[in-house]
């Protein structure tokens, strides 16, 4: 019996290709539109659908694979006798390869200017139906929904003169899950409408849409079972996109404090070196290259730094990777790693060696590597909103106080603040010369959070005098501030807006330090 395929694409990479191969196996190529123009122009014999439909394509091509001649041919059942009978009866022939990508409608509606009138008309009609008809009906028909597949399925009939059923169903899983994707991005873009044309960041209905990459051993504890993830389309340059070069298998807690070091170093220009423990920046510095950043880093807390994570914004040498070796580290990722750096770990089974490419950088966040939303699990809900994508200027800090601070200061200031954006709220960071002093985090109080980073400075051996302090969030009262000053403080960043910006103010005047607003909070739950 000769095989019929009916081919029927937006996207035409690839497809003479498939169709010569196909026409080489005895393949009947069935086509419609621009496709079959196409494949005639090609040289290959291709039968029209409206041939086949005995019925025109009408109304600008929104009707012409709508048919019985067609759907009846994809999801009549081989193995039922009554279904082939129907077949016969109404003289329909059977489709047993069915090759279809979807109208653009996500590229259309990314472009700048997009109108309704535009995106309405690249909502695709006959290829979803089709796809589902056909992977319904996976046991009889190989659907093909991407160029990617070509390759494989030609293997497969040249080799055997059949698609497998193993490969057909795993088609058809690929087929339904593009138009569950397709259907999303449709509901994403209309139910953010408003009615004045504009779009909401927040559609009426949210659709994730999340391609899963592993199972995980187990989640935060061992009891709890985990997977991982990724975007349907990531951003370059983020977690998800890392290459393990060694190491044990990443667990739930290995990836979110992966994620939060790899998105601390990245934002910095100059080699840095980040060390996170349960979620939160331990150690953070800048230094000529990887060894400097990463020993002024470790020298912030060096007890928290055991079985930390570590993310580097250089590539990793040697000279780096043998001090890194001494400690005990889970994690360790860089853009890249030199021989020496990947020899220096070589006896290290265990740790986790992630190769992750930095974001080729631009205005965008996406360029950046940046997520453009965030999202948060409630019970039975979604809390959504844009990320904290914003980046301090120098020109947007506000000094507040009768003594400016010097432009080492205003440096310092503004690495802190960097850092503090990372640390989980209330947020006290002490900095000096691009290095982290003592780090105060997630604690009820910010007074204490200013206590505890004083602490662990003094029991890092690490003197704050003279160092800048970044405050997630305003100062409510004078004590906060009375607290990083005594510690050695002499410039301090923070947002403003408390009612007692005055008094904290005139405390600042009060202990003759140095004070500026950036104007922005950045709580971190």
């Amino acid at each position: 019996m000769t095989m019929n395929a009916l081919l029927s694409v937006s996207d035409k990479a690839g497809i003479v290709e498939l169709a010569q191969a196909l026409h080489a196996l005895g393949v009947r190529l069935i086509s419609t539109g621009g496709t079959a123009r196409l494949l005639a122009d090609a040289g290959l014999p291709v039968t029209e659908v409206a041939e086949v439909t005995g019925f025109p394509e009408m109304l600008d091509g929104r009707v012409k694979t709508l048919h019985p001649k067609i759907h009846g041919g994809l999801l009549a059942r081989r193995d039922l006798p009554e279904h082939v009978a129907a077949l016969q009866r109404h003289g329909i022939a059977t489709i047993d390869l069915l090759v279809v990508n979807l109208y653009p409608f996500e590229a259309t509606v990314a472009k700048p200017g997009c109108t309704l009138e535009d995106a309405i008309e690249n909502i695709d009609i006959g290829g979803p139906a089709m796809v589902r008809s056909g992977a319904k009906n996976w046991k009889d028909v190989a659907v093909l929904t991407d160029a990617a597949q070509y390759q494989g399925v030609i293997e497969e009939l040249k080799a055997q003169g059949e698609v497998s059923q193993g490969t057909k169903f795993a088609l058809a899983v690929a087929a339904f899950n593009r138009i569950s994707n397709y259907d999303a991005a449709i509901s994403d873009y209309l139910s953010a409408l408003q009615g004045d044309g504009s779009r909401s960041a927040f559609p009426a209905q949210a659709n994730g849409r999340f391609v899963k990459l592993q199972d995980l051993r187990y989640g935060e504890n061992p009891h709890q079972q985990a997977a991982f993830y990724r975007d349907l389309h990531p951003a370059p340059g983020s977690l998800v996109m890392a290459q393990q070069l060694q190491g044990k298998e990443l667990s739930y807690n290995n990836i979110a404090d992966a994620d939060a070091a790899w998105e601390c170093v990245k934002t910095f220009d100059t080699p840095a070196c980040v060390i996170v423990k349960h979620a939160n920046p331990c150690g953070v510095a800048l230094g000529k290259d990887p060894l400097e950043a990463y020993s002024k880093a470790f020298q912030t807390d060096p007890t928290s730094a055991f079985g930390g994570i570590i993310a580097f914004n250089r590539p990793l040498d040697g000279a780096a990777a043998q001090q890194v070796a001494k400690q005990f580290v889970e994690v360790l990722m860089a853009p890249e790693f030199a021989p020496e750096a990947l020899q220096a770990f070589a006896g290290k089974a265990n740790v986790r060696l992630l190769k992750i490419a930095l974001p080729p950088g631009g205005a965008r966040p996406w360029d950046k590597g940046q997520n453009l939303m965030d999202v948060k699990r409630v019970g039975s809900g979604l809390l959504m909103q844009t990320a904290d994508n914003h980046e301090l200027a120098l020109s947007e800090l506000k000094v507040v106080t009768h003594k400016q601070p010097t432009a080492q200061e205003l440096q310092d200031l503004l690495f802190a603040w960097k850092v503090a954006k990372y640390v989980k709220s209330n947020a006290i960071v002490f900095c000096k010369d691009g290095m982290t002093m003592g780090v105060g985090a997630g604690q009820m109080s910010r007074l204490d959070s200013a206590r505890i980073a004083s602490i662990k400075a003094q029991h890092a051996k690490l003197s704050l005098a003279g160092t800048a302090v970044a405050s997630d969030a305003f100062f409510p009262f004078r004590d906060g501030l009375d607290v990083v000053v005594d510690a050695g403080a002499t410039c301090i960043i923070q947002p403003g807006g408390s009612m007692r910006d005055p008094e904290v103010i005139a405390a600042a005047n009060e202990r003759g330090v140095a004070m500026v607003f950036s104007g922005v909070r950045h709580f971190r739950h």
